[in-house]
C-alpha cells in the first residue's frame, strides 16, 4: 500500500487555512431557524442552486461551486455507476443531488453513490423523496479545485462509521484514489487506469482514463 503524499499548506495573503475544514461558508440555523428536518430539508430545497450540508453538529456548509471541468468528471462517474447498477440489479445508484440524513445526525451529498436493494426496503416511499435516513453502502466523492484534501477524507471516514461499506475519494489534483472499507486502512491508488468496486459491487470497474 502506497503512502499519501503530505498535503501542501494552503496560504494565501499570510492567512493559512486548516486543511481539515470545510472550504466556503460554516453557518448555524438549528435549532434557530430550521427546527426540524423537514424544516432544513425545505431551506435546502428552496436553495437548490447551492451545494449545501450538515455536519453531526449541526453546522451547515454552504459550498463553493466545483466548477465546469469537475462537473463533468462527475457525470463520467456517475454515469458508469448507473449503467452498472441497472445492469446489476441488486441496488440503486444516485447522483450528487441525492443527499442522505447519516445516524451521527449529519446531512450529505456524496458525488455518487449506490445503495442495495435490502437497505432501501428499510426506508419509506415518504422517506426516498427527501433526505434518505441512511448512510448508502458505497460513496464517492470526487475533489474539485475548491476542495481541501483533509475535509474530503473526514468526511470519507464519516462514511465509513456510519455504514458505509466501501468508499472512493477520488483526486484528479494528485490523480489519486483512496479506498475506504471499515475495519481496514486506507489504500492508496496512484494514478489507477481502473478501480474495482468487488467484493461488494460484482463486476463493477470504474474507468479512470478521462479524469487525470
Amino acid at each position: 500500500m502506497a503512502n499519501a503524499k503530505p498535503e501542501p499548506q494552503v496560504c494565501h495573503k499570510d492567512i493559512h487555512y486548516d486543511d481539515s475544514i470545510a472550504p466556503g461558508m460554516l453557518v448555524r440555523l438549528q435549532p434557530a431557524l430550521c427546527p426540524t428536518e423537514d424544516d432544513f430539508y425545505e431551506f435546502c430545497r428552496i436553495n437548490a442552486d447551492l451545494r449545501i450540508e450538515r455536519n453531526a453538529d449541526g453546522g451547515i456548509t454552504i459550498m463553493e461551486p466545483a466548477g465546469w471541468e469537475t462537473g463533468g468528471k462527475n457525470a463520467k462517474i456517475t454515469a458508469q455507476l448507473v449503467i452498472w447498477a441497472t445492469a446489476d440489479g441488486t441496488g440503486q445508484a444516485v447522483g450528487s443531488s441525492a443527499g442522505y440524513r447519516l445516524p451521527n445526525g449529519a446531512v450529505r451529498e456524496p458525488d455518487a453513490s449506490w445503495v442495495s436493494n435490502e437497505l432501501l426496503a428499510s426506508t419509506t416511499p415518504e422517506e426516498r423523496l427527501k433526505f434518505l435516513p441512511l448512510c448508502p453502502d458505497f460513496a464517492i466523492e470526487l475533489r474539485s479545485p475548491t476542495d481541501r484534501l483533509g475535509h474530503l477524507q473526514a468526511k470519507m471516514a464519516e462514511y465509513t462509521a456510519n455504514g458505509a461499506k466501501l468508499g472512493w475519494l477520488i483526486d484528479p489534483i494528485r490523480r489519486q484514489v483512496f479506498v475506504y472499507r471499515p475495519g481496514s486502512e486506507v489504500e492508496t491508488l496512484d494514478a489507477p487506469d481502473v478501480v474495482s468496486g468487488e467484493p461488494l459491487l460484482q463486476g463493477f470497474r470504474l474507468r479512470t482514463d478521462q479524469l487525470w
